[in-house]
Parts: C-alpha cells; structure tokens; sequence
C-alpha cells in the first residue's frame, strides 16, 4: 500500500510495508480510576520513503501531549547508566573536555548521562520538554531547561552563551516529529570546532533481528546510516565517525562536525557501514518486502507459549513495562489471563496499568512473594541484566522467556 508525504523530503507516496493493527500510545499508563474508561486505538504502520529511506509512522499524536509528562526515567537501567559512564569517559579524553567545555544533551531526561561529565568537571545543560524528568536532573544536580529541542531553543542558548563543544542526543531523534528543525538547531547551537553524537536503534537490527516491538507510535522514525547521513548533510553537517553498540538490540553512534571543519578526518568505519547497509538492500524497496510474513509467523508462535502455558496451569507473569513491551503484548493480544502482572523497578510506574491490555504493574519484589513459573522479559534487550537481578526465581523451578528475535524460554 502507497500512501502519505515523507516528513523529511516531502517525497510521496511512501511504501507501507507493516501493519500491526490499532494500538494505544505506548506511554499512556493508566490509572485505576480509569480503567472504567475508554481509550484511544491509533494505526500503527510503518512505512519507507523511496526517495531518501527514511522508515516512517504516522503522527498520530502531537509531542506535547506525550511527551511533557513522561513515565520513562533512564536512571533506572544499570545497564544504561554503565553505558553512560563509558560515553563520557570517552567523550572526554578524545575531545579533551574539561572545565572549559560545555556539553549539552537532548532529551536528557533524568540525568543520568550528564551526571558523568559533572562528575568528572566538565559543565552541563540538559534539555528536556518533560518537567517531570527534569525535575528528578536538577535534584541530582543536572542543570536542565525544560522545552522541546529545535531552532528556536538553540538560539536561545547560543544568546545565553552556552554553546556547545560537544551535543549528546541518545535514542531521542526517532522521537521527533519535524526532525529538519530538531537539527537545524543542532548546527545553530554547536561551536565552529564542536562535536555531535547522535545514537539510535539501527534500522538493519530492526529488519534482520524481528525487532517489531521496537515500532510504537512515540517512534517517528527509524533509521539508518544512509538516512542518517543525508539528513546531516542536507543542516551542513559532515559525518566523521560511526560506532557499532550492543544497545537496545544493535544501535549505531554517528559523529558529525560542521561541513566546513577540518579538525576530524573521516573515519573508515563510516564507508564500511554504508557499504553493508546498501549490499543489504536498505536503499531499495525489495529489502523490507517479507518483513510483516516474519512478523506475524513470530507472533504466532509467542501465542502459542501463552495458549499452552494456559493450558498446562503454569503461570506468567512479565518483568518490565518498557514502551516496546506494549506494542507486543497488543500485536499479539496478551491480556491478565495469559500474563498475570509485570513487575517495573521504576517506582513512577508501579500502581499503573499497562495501556490496552489493562496488566497492572507491581514492584519487582512481587515476584519472589507469589513464585511463577515463568517471567516474561519485556525489555529483552536487557536479559542478561534482568536475569542477574532475577536469578533467585530458578531456586523454586521458575523460568524466563525472552520473545525477539524468537520465543527462548531459558
């Protein structure tokens, strides 16, 4: 199916090449009291752009109303906060930050990452249009203003005097509705010798790896290296660098400078990456062809666990309520007689409903107290994590299920 206008070139029609059905926003946790209500169902299709690539939904829903009162805090992940640590290690001695330098980071929720730099001397503004988050990064000391990212903030910043040497933004620009103006304000706000990382979810990941769950309708966009470059390039900023991460099931970090420093000679790793993503297909539309039959077959065989863990009385329940783990449990229509609760270390969330499918959510303690046969890890990316925080469950027989790429019950 051939429909609607690209948000990037303005290219259309684009390629829808999966449907999963209607779904709730992914964020909107409930609260007791409004389990009596209704809720609102949204098309959940993915499409591709094939002219500049970029794999696209619908905006269903302005920002604001998502993203301004937000239920995710970062801080909660040590796999994350590790992950932090590292990026501003890094950060620092390649760049030579220091005391003299200033980084900013887009959507910089909780604080966590900016924390690393703070501890380590370097001066800090985060940016985040949820107060509620921002509020959690000025308690630990993580100076924030809350406002959405984009031309209009970065000037002004820049009028404040606070530009910046180095502009972190991590899993951030799949969220962004007008990300022409999200980084037109990157090269407004960056210093002439500055730097931006920008990481994200990979798209080939996504493909290859059955990442269906990672499609909710918070995520604009989902990208590659070929998309990614061409939107730098299209603000006047040069990519120089790419790394190959492990989070969030496969994720690229690119550096990019302005076109016109010569201060970062390009990295080889940048050829290679765009070498394997167009010998894959990601520029053409053949490649995402077969995507929705692997979807629905992997599906299929995620019911069937619950079908038949129903039917020998064994009982489910989920550990985490990650966004992605909505998208899954109303692909595959998972209600509380198949997955009792889930269970969030996030205590923001505990008390709440998942959204559609109406699970409650408990504190991780839950588990111990009530002994399942199986916990089923929603935020799957994070299994080894989890399954070392949660190793106490195999003392009475209880066993974990992770559901991408395939059902693995271990």
């Amino acid at each position: 199916m051939n429909t609607g206008q690209c948000r990037f070139c303005g290219t259309t029609p684009l390629h829808t090449f999966l449907d999963l059905g209607a779904s709730p926003l992914s964020n909107a946790y409930l609260t007791e009291d409004r389990l009596t209500q209704g809720e609102m169902f949204f098309p959940l299709q993915v499409r591709v752009c094939p002219d500049c690539w970029l794999v696209q939904l619908d905006a269903v829903e302005a920002p604001e109303n998502i993203f301004t009162d937000y239920a995710y805090f970062s801080s909660f992940s040590t796999t994350w906060l590790e992950h932090c640590d590292a990026y501003a290690a890094t950060m620092i001695d390649r760049f030579k930050l220091g005391a003299d330098s200033h980084v900013v980071e887009l959507a910089s929720n909780d604080g966590g990452l900016l924390k690393c730099f703070l501890d380590r001397g370097v001066p800090v503004l985060g940016v985040d249009p949820a107060a509620n988050v921002a509020a959690a990064a000025e308690e630990i000391g993580v100076p924030t203003r809350v406002a959405f990212w984009g031309a209009e903030t970065a000037k002004a910043i820049v009028d404040e005097g606070k530009s910046a040497d180095l502009i972190a933004f991590n899993n951030v620009l799949a969220h962004v509705p007008d990300i022409n103006d999200f980084i037109a304000g990157v090269k407004i706000a960056l210093k002439p010798s500055g730097v931006m990382t920008v990481e994200f979810p990979h798209l080939q990941k996504l493909i290859e790896g059955l990442q269906f769950d990672t499609v909710y309708h918070e995520h604009y966009s989902y990208l590659s290296l070929i998309f990614v470059q061409r939107l730098l390039e299209t603000h006047g900023l040069c990519v120089i660098d790419v790394d190959e991460l492990p989070t969030h099931g496969g994720s690229l970090r690119v550096y990019a400078c302005h076109d016109n420093c010569d201060d970062y000679p390009c990295d080889d790793d940048v050829d290679r990456i765009l070498t394997a993503e167009r010998e894959a297909g990601l520029d053409t539309l053949e490649y995402y062809e077969g995507f929705a039959e692997h979807v629905e077959a992997l599906r299929r065989s995620i019911v069937s666990f619950f079908v038949e863990a129903a039917e020998q009385g064994s009982t489910v329940v989920g550990y985490g309520a990650p966004a992605k783990g909505n998208t899954l449990l109303n692909y595959c229509g998972v209600r509380p007689d198949w997955m009792t609760y889930t269970v969030d270390r996030n205590p923001h969330k505990q008390g709440l409903f998942l959204p559609g499918t109406r699970i409650p959510i408990h504190a991780p303690e839950k588990i111990a107290e009530d002994k399942p046969d199986y916990v089923f890890i929603l935020p799957w990316n994070l299994r080894e994590e989890i399954a070392d925080q949660m190793a106490h469950i195999r003392d009475w027989g209880g066993k974990f299920v992770a559901p991408i790429p395939k059902i693995e019950i271990f």
